[in-house]
């Protein structure tokens, strides 16, 4: 996404939350079945040394990629995403850019008993009770549309609803700029914002600037298994996955053959330490 469209999304952002206010008050979103339940820890299940580390996306469209798979169901992929053996579920929840909605993240939430992050656009506390309200465990700050002062008060007030927080950031400049003692982990987006090229030594150049508080997260443009265990050699423990999987008409199938070849990677590896 350029920035042009980053700022475009934001400021849609701010009128449809200003819009959704109106319609549900918070006194409503805190009756949820949700609001009183202990939420599933993002940070531990992505260090989960039984599992591999990835947080697999259900993710409809995009505005930099158009529509990736509009017909696979929420209910099916995102069981068979964690039967494939993902740590954990992002699931995008704008409507107008990415094709996603709330109900996508209940009926996930329905099946599956992991950590769900809400992927989406917060500028306002009334999202993360919102996310809290849909059966979210974490949610998603992106440092490049907020200060440092929004981002440690928004995460303080995830935390204080048991909300874990995904700080997003694309450079060195952004991360120095929104980091905070409040987040829990920290996502790498190699996707560059200017031309939407996708290189992942940009996770491999920002690792030594993240402090070893946070858990990393490399996001977008991991395709390839020997990725992921290159850039574990740089600290890294959560690899958020959706168009790899998306694209294909079995999310859940692709993911199961990623995970696959992912073990097949770390027996080679074992054995050649051995040798």
């Amino acid at each position: 996404m350029s920035s042009t469209i980053l700022d475009k999304i934001i400021a849609h952002k701010r009128q449809e939350v200003a819009d959704r206010k109106s319609l549900v008050p918070t006194a409503l979103l805190e009756r949820s079945i949700y609001f009183s339940s202990q939420p599933v820890s993002l940070r531990k299940y992505v260090q989960r040394p039984d599992l591999n580390g990835i947080i697999a996306e259900y993710k409809r469209k995009s505005p930099s990629k158009g529509t990736i798979n509009a017909y696979a169901p929420v209910e099916r992929t995102s069981i068979g995403y964690m039967q494939a053996g993902a740590s954990a579920l992002s699931i995008l929840t704008d409507a107008t850019f990415f094709g996603g909605k709330n109900e996508d993240l209940t009926t996930a939430r329905k099946f599956n008993f992991c950590p769900i992050l809400r992927k989406d656009f917060v500028v306002e506390e009334y999202q993360i009770l919102e996310a809290k309200s849909i059966g979210a465990d974490a949610i998603l700050l992106i440092a490049g549309v907020l200060t440092k002062e929004e981002v440690s008060q928004l995460a303080q007030f995830a935390h204080s609803l048991g909300l874990e927080v995904l700080l997003e950031v694309h450079n060195r400049e952004e991360l120095e700029r929104t980091i905070t003692p409040h987040v829990d982990l920290i996502g790498v987006n190699n996707r560059n914002l200017h031309d939407f090229s996708v290189d992942i030594k940009t996770s491999v150049e920002l690792a030594p600037f993240i402090p070893n508080d946070f858990v990393k997260v490399s996001e977008s443009g991991l395709s390839e298994a020997a990725s992921i265990l290159e850039l574990r050699q740089h600290g890294y423990e959560g690899f958020l996955m959706g168009e790899t999987f998306m694209r294909q008409s079995r999310p859940e199938k692709a993911c199961a053959a990623f995970v696959e070849e992912l073990k097949k990677l770390n027996v080679i590896k074992s054995l050649s330490f051995s040798v």
